[in-house]
């Protein structure tokens, strides 16, 4: 099949605990209140169907940095806080997981009497996306969640993934109606998963005939929808290691956090009472909401924000985390009523860390930085699904010199 993107995800089972499932929703929504204030609503159902970006953002927001547990649980996070204010930010969030999965129509519906949107075209896109990559598209993977975005002027974006209990995969597939010429012709933005041998494919622009046989619907010879350039596969170990991570990016938003005084900085000034920490991870916060799609080619570099809740790289730093959210929430809030100073800080980070790489030269020392946050953990009111971080024998305190500017 020809793709845009794909990957293996380790299926992972459990549940999110409460503690980081609330902070999920509130950062999570923010993020893409966010986008809607700097780029528009268009933009957040074009990031929703790229599948390296929606990786970022969940590792962003401390879930398991690889896992098929990102999916549903970034989508529950996101349709808990934005559904509330849907009317005023002009997108809704339908569907979900298992028996969630069967109200989109429904929901959809209601949504069209709402907004005056097509409510009856949405419905049809909704089984249609999900017939096709249930049925037509005969991979092994069985769908188990459908999550159906739409704006209130009718645009709309799908992420749903399958599984496969006989090999411990999953893949995510992603649609955006901006991007979509045909149903039955290349329809897919994405499809995340790693190639496993033969499939029966009747949505691939080859099957035109068999398509013919088996329903009449009438074949659209149309060119691919897009090149076949973003593909990742997520390995099935849980540490986070070097060759999961660009260290030359990484390396810089360490150094602009933790080897510069912020007030050096006059873009920053508004930013000033933030402590290195806190900074890094609004650094890595401010790329989600701001970044280009060539920035996202390892969403491990994320989990660097606020860990992960099964340790990996670190426990997540809940202290740091509710840091985070309040300086975005406030800067959001002041965005709408048109003072911008505080956003357009956040945007900043960004764009240093982009411009300190350039003339960047990481050391190689990866692992200690991961003992390091390890170490310091409970300082940052640490936290897994295990428990909460607890401070070491003997608490060294030491400087790490991690990355050097050349």
């Amino acid at each position: 099949m020809n793709r845009s993107g794909h990957a293996d995800l380790p299926l992972h089972y459990g549940q999110v605990p409460p503690w980081l499932a609330q902070r999920m929703s509130r950062l999570g929504g923010a993020i893409l209140e966010s986008i809607v204030v700097d780029y528009g609503k268009s933009e957040v159902l074009k990031r929703m169907s790229d599948p390296l970006w929606f990786q970022a953002l969940g590792c962003v927001l401390g879930m398991d940095w690889h896992s098929s547990g990102i999916t549903t649980s970034v989508m529950g996070a996101l349709k808990k806080s934005i559904n509330p204010i849907s009317k005023e930010l002009g997108i809704y969030i339908c569907g979900g997981k298992g028996k969630f999965s069967k109200e989109t129509p429904n929901e959809l519906m209601r949504i069209a009497n709402i907004t005056g949107i097509n409510g009856t075209e949405l419905v049809r896109a909704s089984k249609l996306s999900a017939k096709i990559d249930n049925t037509a598209i005969q991979d092994g993977f069985q769908l188990y969640l459908h999550s159906f975005i739409v704006s209130n002027e009718g645009e709309w974006a799908v992420v749903q993934q399958g599984m496969n209990d006989a090999s411990g995969m999953a893949r995510r597939y992603h649609w955006h109606s901006g991007q979509l010429t045909s149903f039955i012709n290349e329809p897919h933005t994405s499809i995340y998963g790693h190639n496993q041998g033969m499939i029966l494919n009747l949505v691939n622009k080859d099957s035109t005939l068999t398509q013919n046989g088996i329903m009449q619907i009438a074949s659209e010879d149309v060119e691919r929808m897009m090149p076949e350039v973003r593909k990742i596969i997520m390995p099935r170990h849980h540490d986070v290691r070097k060759e999961d991570v660009n260290l030359k990016r990484l390396g810089a938003i360490l150094a602009l956090a933790h080897e510069k005084e912020t007030n050096n900085f006059e873009d920053l000034l508004l930013l000033e009472g933030l402590g290195p920490r806190a900074l890094q991870s609004l650094t890595l916060v401010s790329e989600v909401i701001h970044g280009t799609p060539s920035r996202f080619s390892d969403p491990a570099r994320f989990s660097f924000a606020h860990g992960g809740k099964d340790g990996h790289p670190f426990p997540v730093p809940t202290k740091i985390y509710d840091e985070t959210i309040s300086t975005l929430r406030q800067a959001v809030d002041k965005a709408k009523i048109g003072l911008t100073d505080k956003q357009e800080a956040i945007k900043s980070l960004h764009k240093m860390a982009e411009r300190m790489e350039k003339d960047f030269v990481p050391n190689d020392n990866f692992n200690e930085l991961i003992v390091k946050e390890r170490t310091e953990s409970y300082k940052y009111g640490g936290r897994t699904v295990f428990g909460k971080a607890k401070p070491p024998k003997k608490d060294v305190g030491r400087q790490l010199d991690l990355f050097n500017i050349g």
